[in-house]
């Protein structure tokens, strides 16, 4: 069974930056998009940035110009730089790998906290 273990999350203060990681623990065939979600205490789980196998990127407009996502196809790993933290940062952040059969497979999350 494939899992995807997560990596990088803490407690930082505003304005503070953050690196994760999401690896896969083993091989994923036809990896499609791999993307981050994040969800806050009494929120919905939302999209933070996507990419796809091409390259293409998608980020969530509160994000834009602070989170840079990409991906490394060999080791079937996804990373989120995140810069400019802000309060409102603070969540579970889980990451998410799909294949182009529509096979989702997710991480078990992990904790960022923005607090001064």
């Amino acid at each position: 069974q494939v899992q995807l273990v997560e990596s990088g999350g803490g407690l930082v203060q505003p304005g503070g930056s953050l690196r994760l990681s999401c690896a896969a623990s083993g091989s994923i065939s036809n990896i499609w998009t791999m993307g981050w979600y994040r969800q806050a205490p009494g929120k919905q789980r939302e999209l933070v940035a996507n990419v796809i196998s091409g390259g293409r990127t998608d980020y969530a407009d509160s994000v834009k110009g602070r989170f840079t996502i990409s991906r490394d196809n060999a080791k079937n790993t996804v990373y989120l730089q995140m810069n400019s933290l802000k309060l409102e940062d603070t969540a579970v952040y889980y990451c998410r790998q799909r294949t182009l059969m529509g096979k989702d497979y997710w991480g078990q999350g992990t904790q960022v906290t923005v607090s001064s």
